[in-house]
């Protein structure tokens, strides 16, 4: 007999004792520390200095959180933060905007260029985002583990019915399920899969790093893209959104992408357009000054 959709039952908690571990959380923490070791080794790569990893992991960890957080109260929800400003640094409730947590990534690795490692900003772009596309997956899955951010109801066989009163059946109630919908969590999840794939290969196969900007472009587009089409079988963060989308067609999600979009593609065109810069690879960390 086949299934017409799947019943998600998955708990968001995996482990609840003494001390719980949400999937969330842990998918969170495996994300940095892949994307710690990707750095270390193009550092290593490259002949960086092995100190830079250590500082540049404290400026991405710290942006993310802190521009999720406050892209989710300005782009979705001032209306209710502006009249309640001490909920804002409650991240454990929830309110997570992945375009806050890339344009604060963005503004920290300027500074981080500036006054760490005085190379080019595109230098820094090119490097950091390699692994991010693994870390934006597992985000996706520790989404899918708390039964958020699906799509609207369908009728495709891969459609999932989530549990929409998580919190009442964590504490022992009956679940109450959605209509079977878009698993939008595993479409996202995949393409930032394939995106990282991609920006891999880029670097260590062909050395496109050598092409300053190339890789961040492409990074961009395959972020940046998928997510803007998988937008229109997605529910709407905010309500106020539905209006949006019958007006203009787009809602905040895909709007706040398209600069993204932009970005990206420029910058691939340009770095195609203008003559590799060759590097050299020690493969190894310079030695440190006494």
């Amino acid at each position: 007999m086949i299934l017409d959709f799947v019943t998600w039952t998955a708990s968001p908690v995996l482990i609840d004792s003494f001390v719980t571990v949400r999937w969330y959380g842990l998918m969170f923490a495996i994300g940095f520390l892949f994307g710690y070791e990707v750095v270390w080794r193009e550092f290593r790569h490259e002949g960086a200095p092995e100190k830079w990893v250590g500082t540049l992991f404290i400026y991405v960890v710290v942006a993310t959180i802190v521009g999720a957080r406050l892209g989710h109260v300005f782009f979705y929800d001032w209306g209710y933060y502006s009249q309640h400003l001490s909920e804002i640094p409650k991240i454990w409730e929830g309110g997570l905007a992945s375009h806050g947590g890339v344009l604060a990534i963005m503004i920290a690795l300027w500074f981080y260029s500036r006054y760490v490692s005085h190379r080019s900003y595109l230098w820094i772009l090119d490097r950091v985002v390699v692994p991010v596309g693994l870390v934006a997956a597992l985000i996706r899955v520790g989404n899918l583990m708390n039964h958020e951010i699906y799509g609207a109801a369908t009728d495709v066989p891969w459609a999932f019915a989530f549990v929409t009163n998580v919190n009442q059946w964590m504490r022992g109630a009956d679940p109450v399920f959605s209509a079977p919908s878009h698993p939008t969590q595993i479409y996202e999840a995949l393409c930032y899969l394939v995106t990282c794939v991609v920006c891999m290969v880029m670097y260590w196969r062909h050395n496109l790093q050598e092409r300053p900007g190339l890789i961040f472009g492409v990074f961009m587009l395959g972020i940046f893209v998928p997510r803007f089409f998988i937008e229109y079988v997605k529910n709407v963060q905010e309500p106020w959104e539905l209006a949006m989308r019958s007006t203009w067609g787009i809602d905040q999600g895909q709007l706040l992408s398209i600069p993204f979009i932009v970005m990206g593609l420029w910058l691939a065109v340009r770095a195609m357009r203008r003559p590799r810069e060759p590097l050299t690879y020690p493969d190894k960390f310079p030695d440190e000054k006494k």
